[in-house]
């Protein structure tokens, strides 16, 4: 075959290749970007000191948020993080019990999500620096009493990171979180009906360049071993998103968490309220340790 038909196939081959390369990449990417649910108007909030805010985090974005006061003794902050696709809204029952045991609360939209600005993709690190955000604007704003952080879901897993990388927390409840990114990704790939090798295999690794970080420096079954305040991991008995595996997994790599399994899924909200006494004397106990 002539040398320049050669180089012609070779030229079109590495074309193609490069042409599906990217469609895969960006279909992978729309298989992992959150549906956005906005935020909408919530007739109970009428019975709370609440005020909607905005503050700024990475890449000159603003994330929108709800800051409520109590109207009793005033014992510390409380910043909720929900989990992926869903919004500030998913937390709200908590705010009630929480108000009542004298915490301010600060739940807040991350990029993305609710009525917060979108960003180039969402991945649990961001949802850590969006923790760190909504830090640093109560910390500007207010005194440096206790604080806690509760998540939910990969917002539990982005509150452990954040935890982790500060010395400022007095407490942290985790609802549901993963023990670890990388298993997590493997069950998607099977839910997928990926195989894992070889495709599974360069969607993790292509998942970590796009995040930035190796799944290893951000898994919770590490981070929670840097917490230096205590933790209370609840995790429900019948989670099928992420499986009761996990939460015992996490309590087992740390001297400083205690794991609380409750009734229900992956979705704590309806149940948690019902164990808002252990929540609050959890926190109390925090605050005087």
């Amino acid at each position: 075959m002539n040398l320049w038909l050669w180089v012609l196939c070779i030229l079109m081959a590495g074309t193609l290749s490069a042409i599906l390369f990217h469609r895969f990449h960006q279909r992978l990417r729309q298989q992992l970007t959150p549906i956005r649910e906005s935020v909408v108007a919530v007739e109970d909030l009428c019975s709370f000191n609440c005020q909607t805010i905005h503050f700024a985090t990475a890449n000159g974005l603003s994330l929108e948020g709800w800051w409520f006061t109590t109207s009793y003794k005033h014992k510390g902050y409380a910043v909720l993080t929900h989990g992926w696709g869903s919004n500030r809204m998913a937390l709200l029952p908590l705010v009630p019990v929480l108000l009542e045991d004298g915490w301010n609360v600060l739940a807040f939209d991350v990029r993305n999500h609710g009525n917060s600005d979108e960003d180039t993709f969402s991945s649990m690190p961001r949802f850590a620096e969006d923790i760190d955000a909504a830090l640093l604007w109560l910390h500007r704003n207010y005194d440096r009493r206790a604080t806690v952080l509760i998540g939910h879901s990969v917002g539990a897993a982005a509150t452990l990171l954040a935890a982790s990388r500060r010395r400022d927390i007095t407490a942290v409840v985790s609802l549901s979180s993963f023990a670890h990114p990388a298993n997590m990704m493997k069950r998607w790939l099977v839910k997928k009906k990926i195989p894992f090798f070889p495709l599974g295999w360069y969607v993790l690794r292509y998942i970590e360049r796009v995040i930035g970080y190796r799944f290893e420096a951000i898994a919770p079954i590490n981070t929670l071993a840097r917490i230096r305040c205590p933790v209370l991991l609840v995790h429900g008995d019948n989670d099928v998103v992420i499986p009761t595996q996990d939460a015992h997994q996490l309590a087992n790599h740390a001297d400083n968490a205690v794991l609380r399994l409750v009734a229900g899924g992956h979705d704590l909200t309806p149940n948690i309220v019902q164990h808002g006494t252990e929540l609050v004397g959890f926190l109390q106990a925090a605050r005087r340790s």
